[in-house]
């Protein structure tokens, strides 16, 4: 497997394609997110890698700053930035509630959700899928990135796959924030 790592090293998703980069998704950059697991462009530790590579599958830790007031609900992506694909791809797609201001460790899990979490269709499928690159690809950035909604989503999106869901929010939204941590497997 380290094999293609190395073969794969500079094949790396267009960041463009990024949740963040899409313009309906486009807001003032008023929320700020941290971790007690991982500090802004550090590594994730390793037990929030997935199963498959040694690690526990546990979400991490992650608090932020109050949302704007009108905050209809918030919406939670995840998505790797350096998988050797076309585009990013999503790892954890969850609806939040207004009021909730963090979550502790493992609540973006699908079967047992934290409070006020409602898992929705991620790339992979639901819930939290932490971590697992490609072995000797080099290191991937994962990015969190938040975004306070002004209106509820619509109940027929909410199953649909990510890109999709993400193509139907217009806005406008009234704040975002991110936070990326990083994994390698050597």
């Amino acid at each position: 497997m380290t094999l293609l790592g190395t073969l794969l090293k500079n094949r790396k998703a267009d960041e463009s394609d990024s949740a963040w980069h899409r313009p309906g998704l486009q807001a003032p950059d008023n929320l700020t997110l941290t971790s007690r697991d991982f500090t802004d462009g550090a590594p994730l530790p390793a037990r929030q890698a997935a199963k498959n590579v040694g690690g526990e599958n546990i979400s991490p830790h992650l608090t932020w700053t109050a949302p704007p007031a009108g905050t209809a609900g918030l919406l939670l992506v995840m998505e790797d930035l350096d998988v050797p694909m076309p585009r990013p791809i999503t790892h954890c797609v969850a609806l939040l509630d207004a009021s909730c201001t963090e979550l502790e460790p493992g609540a973006l899990d699908a079967e047992r959700p934290g409070p006020g979490v409602r898992s929705l269709r991620a790339s992979i499928g639901r819930g939290y899928h932490g971590p697992g690159p490609i072995k000797g690809h080099g290191p991937h950035r994962y990015v969190f990135m938040l975004y306070a909604l002004s209106a509820p989503l619509d109940e027929s999106v909410l199953g649909a796959r990510p890109r999709a869901l993400l193509a139907s929010i217009t806005g406008p939204l009234l704040g975002r924030g991110r936070l990326t941590g990083t994994y390698e497997r050597e």
